[in-house]
């Protein structure tokens, strides 16, 4: 795991590199050249697609330029196959179209396709007017009003992309979505829908690898980064994410190999969210899947819900299938070193899938306090088999065989090794490891 991520590391650096090289290299493409005019009133979608369209056919490539002002954008499909990388340079606001029929039953706002480098930057605003559809969107509450509401925007099978310095505010559904994208960075972004905005998610990402988003600032009614099926690589530093639902993986096991591996969220902070990290797969209807080779390390929580959370009984409508069992096997998963406060009492829930349990759970130096009725903060575990390493606060009551969890226990004749601070010590009776050999660190591996 730790060599893979040095590779991934290296690439971020290498691409980061190439689109800053090629962007002093376009031609512009003005889109008030071709009629929009910035008056917050009339549609200038025509004019958008027009200046795409010159800067996709011009040799080299070409930047398409937003300037200051207020643009009106109805919904906008971008083709890619061009003659060279791509720049969308947005300095003022884009404006949704406040025309209903402009929205009910459209997927997206904005979307570029089949594009092989693109760089999205300028300073300025994606403004959804989320408020507009937001009534349609809850389809929990009222499934008869439920209606496809678009993305702001989207990226399907784009290569080599960088999106930095962009806000997007008040998305009617997600705010960002990647689909089938390759070595995309987002970095130094702000997204922002109030926290009862529904199905408001800040970034989306499915069947898309080596995504890294670095740096940005997430505050929406859903999740903060959500990511599906079809993912691998998928790196997320140094992120405020809240209000919000968390960080989540799935929900998987509606689909027959779902899998989501090698993720990395690190250095990150929580403020007031539904969830802090979390992975969730259906357990009615389940198709086999996986999901491995996950790690969550040094993350601040702030007053956060379930602020570590493996959920294999995913049933957000209610009314499931008690007896149903998840089949998606995870696997391999670190939390490391994350602090804070819970606002719920139990601040560590996993809760794995009796006929695929959890395996290879590593806890380590994980302290999270309850200071509500009926604390201090607990742990719920069901089906899991794992290690704890250092401080656990709150303990986690490992469900295996194999790893003792309960403090106050003694133990005789066992095997084993013991890591970080252990208050009260553990009685292992080990034959391998004699004193002055230095003990292996588990997590050296990873990429904390």
């Amino acid at each position: 795991m730790g060599l893979s991520f040095f590779i991934q590391c290296t690439c971020l650096v290498l691409l980061l590199v190439s689109l800053t090289l090629v962007h002093a290299q376009r031609k512009v493409f003005d889109v008030t050249n071709y009629g929009a005019r910035a008056d917050g009133k009339i549609d200038n979608s025509k004019a958008f697609i027009n200046a795409w369209n010159g800067a996709c056919q011009n040799i080299g490539g070409g930047m398409v330029l937003f300037p200051k002002g207020t643009f009106v954008v109805a919904p906008v499909v971008l083709p890619g196959r061009c003659k060279g990388p791509m720049e969308l340079e947005i300095q003022g606001t884009l404006q949704a179209s406040k025309e209903v029929k402009d929205f009910i039953g459209i997927d997206h706002w904005i979307t570029i396709q089949y594009v092989d480098g693109l760089n999205i930057s300028g300073g300025g605003t994606l403004d959804g007017l989320g408020a507009d559809g937001w009534g349609y969107n809850d389809c929990l509450k009222n499934p008869g009003r439920c209606k496809q509401l678009p993305a702001t925007l989207r990226l399907d099978f784009v290569t080599k992309g960088y999106i930095t310095n962009i806000t997007s505010i008040n998305s009617k559904n997600t705010h960002i979505n990647l689909f089938a994208c390759k070595e995309v960075l987002i970095r130094n972004i702000k997204i922002s829908a109030p926290g009862e905005s529904p199905n408001t998610d800040g970034i989306h990402i499915g069947n898309s690898q080596n995504i890294y988003i670095v740096d940005s600032q997430i505050s929406t009614g859903d999740d903060c980064v959500s990511v599906l099926p079809g993912s691998q690589y998928i790196n997320v530093t140094g992120v405020q994410c809240g209000p919000g639902h968390g960080i989540s993986i799935g929900s998987l096991g509606r689909g027959a190999g779902d899998a989501v591996n090698d993720m990395y969220v690190t250095n990150s902070r929580f403020v007031s969210t539904q969830n802090g990290v979390r992975i969730k797969t259906w357990a009615v209807d389940s198709k086999p899947g996986t999901v491995s080779r996950i790690a969550f390390g040094y993350i601040e929580m702030d007053n956060v819900e379930n602020p570590i959370i493996i959920d294999q009984e995913y049933c957000p409508g209610g009314g499931c299938n008690a007896q149903a069992s998840s089949q998606v096997q995870i696997s391999d998963i670190k939390f490391n070193d994350i602090r804070g406060t819970s606002a719920t009492k139990e601040a560590i829930i996993l809760k794995c899938s009796p006929s695929k349990p959890c395996q290879n759970i590593e806890l380590k130096d994980i302290d999270l306090t309850f200071r509500g009725r009926g604390g201090p903060a607990v742990s719920l575990c069901k089906n899991v088999e794992g290690k704890a390493y250092g401080l656990q606060k709150p303990t986690s009551k490992l469900d295996t065989p194999r790893v003792a969890a309960y403090n106050d226990i003694e133990y005789d004749n066992l095997e084993g090794r013991a890591y970080g601070l252990q208050n009260p010590s553990w009685n292992l009776n080990t034959v391998q490891e004699s004193p002055d050999r230095e003990i292996e660190d588990p997590w050296i591996a990873s990429p904390f």
